[in-house]
């Protein structure tokens, strides 16, 4: 049996980088869907036969939605956004599931083992962001337009906006200490799910085996850059030497349980110290530590890398904004708070997250792993990717080029979708890279759930987690239109793509081709026209006039606004 490992102090495990844990942000940013059966109020009761049912069910320990459906009580539908949700969160690009090909992750399977922690969390109550101190100021740029309005979660993104700073929102280290805090509570549960018996009596005929203890990296990383290539165990005291020829000894789960909440224990001290020695000082909501290279911008409020790999981009305003890959530091990039700007992040990426922005466009590069647009009004985002989850927009649309259906969860208003609308020079490249297949775009099928989400902490009326959210609808082809990213770098661009990569459907192919057929007969028109002067005159004077009438109604005039204040 394994030696007893020596008590640390809090102080020391603290303060090495190392040897930190922290929290996998990513399950509980991506991994939380609002499907009612997915939720047990009671998990570790509930889990514990459902995990011998689906290991019933099981080929060597992996199921499909087959077996999800049948055990869950959920429909097929359901049962492969389970999986698919799930191979987007999970840590190891190595597992059979990650690794699958486009359409084959069912036939892959899911690790029971990962599949009951991903249930498990989906009793997880988001840290909810606090009240504006002056509700009655902002409440006029917000309309209630909805019977449900005074029950959903967030501020909206006009009222972040005049509250001057994001302050009332949670910091990455409240968030950070929320989650741990939800992981300590909870730990003994979760040690239960994995944890085997032998034979014995008492606590420590429950053991952990090193492959079971594996599975505990789906929501635990020990450092700031998690395991780069090492498997979990190897950041353990219990298994750091194994030898890989020999089978590891199985450890008591009691052991591993103290070990774990000692780590936490210091790791929330930590935090605590750290943002206690932050309160004298200037206020940094998501507690950046390494500015990028361009903040050049004076309306830029914060651009910087978190120590843990994540590219910030906040309080943009009036403004354009561009990077590109060499220029993107870790493979995450958070959007915050940005108002009548053009952001482009044209770089591959594993995850995206949108939040609180408005009168916006949007162009990210291509995200492999799973993008969240949530809190969002009047924003155009433009996005190749494997997966998408919309959460409490408002008249908002939806460029995009994805390998999923996207998923529409929440209070969501005039939402619409259209083909992917835009390329750059190293799309195809970037796009291949994470692992993105042009050959198939299912932008048209939105799935919608539940309207309200029962991961935040708010009380909701009786009947309310019923309703499905609202869903949204296709762009017009008459009215789409291609998006053309400016080239501020002129002929630094070494890529290979010429042009969208996503076939466009034939109805919006066919609009387009109408389009330019009766742009170069105008054209010819104009150019034969036989008229005077005065008369050309009078016609460039109407056209500018019907031109700047377009512009301002279709609300493509910031983008004029944009490119003059670059």
């Amino acid at each position: 049996m394994t030696e007893p490992t020596e008590p640390c102090t809090s102080s020391s495990l603290a303060r090495d980088s190392t040897t930190v844990i922290h929290p996998r942000r990513e399950p509980f940013e991506h991994g939380l869907l609002p499907i009612p059966r997915l939720i047990f109020s009671d998990p570790a009761q509930t889990l514990i036969p459902l995990k011998k049912k689906l290991l019933e069910l099981s080929s060597n320990h992996r199921v499909g939605s087959a077996a999800i459906s049948e055990a869950l009580q959920i429909s097929i539908e359901h049962a492969r956004l389970v999986i698919d949700t799930l191979a987007s969160i999970l840590p190891s690009d190595s597992e059979p599931l990650v690794a699958a090909k486009l359409g084959e992750a069912d036939s892959v399977g899911v690790d029971v083992h990962d599949l009951v922690l991903f249930l498990y969390i989906q009793s997880y109550k988001r840290l909810l962001p606090r009240t504006h101190k002056d509700s009655a100021a902002v409440v006029d740029v917000w309309p209630s337009t909805s019977a449900f309005d005074g029950y959903l979660s967030a501020l909206s993104p006009l009222q972040l906006v005049r509250s001057n700073s994001r302050r009332f929102m949670p910091s990455q280290s409240d968030e950070e200490a929320h989650q741990l805090s939800y992981l300590q509570k909870h730990l003994s549960n979760i040690l239960s799910l994995l944890a085997e018996p032998v034979d014995g009596e008492g606590e420590e005929s429950m053991v952990l085996t090193m492959d079971s203890f594996e599975h505990l990296g789906f929501l635990i990383q020990f450092g700031d850059k998690g395991s780069e290539g090492n498997s979990f165990s190897q950041f353990s005291p219990f298994f750091a030497n194994s030898d890989p020829d020999m089978p590891a000894v199985p450890v008591p789960a009691a052991q591993v349980h103290d070990w774990l909440l000692q780590n936490i224990a210091a790791a929330l001290e930590y935090i605590s110290e750290r943002t206690s020695s932050k309160e004298n000082g200037p206020v940094s909501p998501s507690d950046h530590d390494v500015a990028m290279t361009d903040a050049s911008s004076p309306s830029v409020n914060k651009v910087s890398t978190s120590t843990r790999g994540a590219s910030f981009i906040e309080g943009i305003s009036k403004s354009s904004y561009m990077k590109h890959a060499p220029d993107v530091k870790g493979s995450t990039v958070k959007v915050l708070n940005c108002h009548e700007s053009a952001i482009y992040i044209l770089a591959p990426l594993r995850y995206a997250t949108v939040y609180g922005c408005s009168d916006a466009t949007i162009v990210l590069g291509a995200v492999g792993k799973a993008v969240r647009v949530e809190h969002c009004e009047r924003v155009h985002v433009i996005v190749a990717a494997k997966h998408i989850c919309i959460a409490n927009c408002r008249e908002c649309v939806f460029f995009l080029g994805v390998n999923q259906q996207p998923l529409i969860v929440g209070d969501n208003h005039k939402l619409q979708v259209a083909p992917y609308n835009t390329f750059y020079s190293q799309l195809e490249e970037h796009m291949d890279e994470v692992g993105i297949v042009p050959t198939v775009n299912r932008w048209d099928e939105p799935l919608a759930l539940g309207m309200v989400d029962p991961h935040d902490s708010l009380s909701h009326p009786a009947g309310v987690s019923d309703v499905q959210a609202e869903s949204a609808m296709r762009v017009d082809p008459d009215q789409f239109t291609y998006f053309v990213i400016p080239n501020w770098f002129g002929g630094e661009s070494t890529g290979a793509t010429k042009g969208n990569p996503f076939t466009l459907p034939d109805a919006y192919m066919a609009s387009q081709n109408k389009n330019q057929k009766s742009l170069e007969e105008i054209r010819q028109l104009l150019r034969e026209a036989p008229l005077e002067e005065s008369r050309k005159r009078e016609l460039s004077s109407a056209l500018h006039v019907y031109f700047r009438d377009w512009l301002y109604g279709s609300g493509n005039i910031r983008q004029l606004y944009f490119l003059q204040g670059d």
